[in-house]
């Protein structure tokens, strides 16, 4: 899955690197893939690469939480 990632990761900046270089007719067509690569596969696998095994209590301030920081 991290290599799957780097490949999405790597892939979708070169296509927005080669749109932005290239005068061709389709430059517009490999930026815009490009950044929907990225932003709606690469950014979502990469956050749930991360959280798939995070409990969502550990991020949760509790009152005595908040206590303990106030009396440092």
């Amino acid at each position: 899955m991290k290599i799957f990632i780097y490949v999405i990761f790597i892939s979708s900046i070169i296509l927005i690197l080669s749109g932005y270089l290239s005068d061709a007719f389709n430059s517009e067509k490999l930026i815009g893939l490009g950044t929907v690569l990225l932003f709606f596969i690469g950014i979502p696998l990469f956050l749930y690469y991360r959280w798939k095994n995070k409990s969502f209590k550990d991020f949760i301030l509790k009152k005595d939480d908040i206590k303990k920081g106030n009396e440092l």
